[in-house]
């Protein structure tokens, strides 16, 4: 019996989450979402289980509303980085969930990183 992409996707995702766990623990975790039409992104204190920040494609404000290409995931990248610094977190660890780092979701780290955070 052949698992569906989504099985396959979870027990990905939950592999990544788990060998981070272990290996950064009292950091907050960068954790990314992306659709076929958006890009979402969270800064999560796990041990208090607060979202610090968060940046979307959705929002207005950063004039790319609805739009899942690399540059809006650049833009929301830079947009999670700047939040973050406002909420006094300079590093964090980089949780990418079961998607590749690849495409939009290595635009999104390279620009956080150039922004001044640490993942």
């Amino acid at each position: 019996m052949a698992n569906s992409k989504r099985t396959l996707f979870l027990k990905r995702r939950m592999r990544v989450r788990n060998k981070l766990r272990k290996v950064n623990a009292g950091r907050p975790r960068l954790s990314i979402h992306r659709s076929n039409k958006n890009i979402m992104v969270q800064l999560i204190d796990d041990v208090n289980g607060v979202t610090l920040a968060a940046a979307s494609s959705l929002e207005k404000d950063l004039g790319i509303a609805g739009k899942n290409n690399v540059q809006a995931a650049a833009k929301v990248g830079a947009a999670i980085a700047e939040r973050a610094k406002a909420a006094g977190v300079t590093e964090a660890y980089f949780d990418r969930g079961g998607f590749l780092f690849h495409g939009k979701v290595k635009a999104l780290a390279d620009a956080a990183r150039e922004a001044g955070l640490k993942i």
